[in-house]
């Protein structure tokens, strides 16, 4: 990963990640800007946890090998933290990629806990935000346990969007990765709930038709 010594715009950060809002000035004094390169791996399962990664733009997986050899998701982020629960660990519990090119923050972990110890509205704040995961990652199950595609992309339109209506803030073959489909049969899915009226699709925007 390549170290940007450049000062950081915080307001110009939290415009495009909301979620480095929550990072108190004791934090940000000693935040650092890193990118990292398409496949490029920011740390390996067993890895003591030196660092806590913000994502701001790209996208960062979090992966585990099968025995057979095949990469398993375990998450995606492409905006907020990135293994946040290994903060309470001696040792990271799965392999983190860079699966684009990607601009993080990095804050070494030690600093991160302190200012958790020593700052009440940053540990509250925090606390929520880890709850806001935990919400997310519950959708994602229910998500995942429905068969039919077309239930997929509704349940996702539903919990992920206001209304019923989502903007999308990746591709559709990152979407469909996350959704357990291939790009094939999302394309197919999508295809056939606009042709059954069902669904209003404008670029990145989905919109559920009643």
């Amino acid at each position: 990963m390549k170290k940007v010594s450049e000062s950081l715009n915080w307001p110009s950060l939290i415009a495009t990640q909301p979620t480095a809002g929550l990072i108190p000035e004791a934090l940000r004094e000693v935040a650092k800007r890193v990118d990292a390169n398409a496949r490029e791996t920011l740390f390996r399962i067993g890895d003591p946890v030196r660092q806590i990664y913000l994502v701001i733009s790209g996208e960062v997986r979090l992966i585990r090998i099968d025995r057979r050899g095949g990469e398993v998701i375990l998450q995606r982020s492409r905006g907020g933290f990135i293994a946040e629960a290994s903060l309470d660990s001696r040792s990271y519990h799965c392999d983190a990629i860079a699966a684009e090119s990607t601009t993080m923050l990095m804050f070494t972990a030690s600093v991160f806990r302190q200012a958790l110890e020593d700052d009440f509205a940053f540990c509250r704040a925090w606390q929520t935000q880890l709850a806001k995961e935990v919400r997310k990652l519950r959708a994602q199950c229910e998500r995942m346990a429905l068969n039919s595609a077309a239930d997929r992309v509704n349940h996702y339109i539903e919990s992920e969007g206001s209304v019923g209506v989502v903007t999308l803030n990746q591709s559709r073959k990152s979407w469909a990765a996350e959704l357990g489909l291939t790009h094939e049969a999302l394309y197919r899915t999508l295809k056939r709930m606009q042709d059954d009226g069902v669904l209003e699709v404008a670029g990145n925007r989905l919109s559920t038709r009643v």
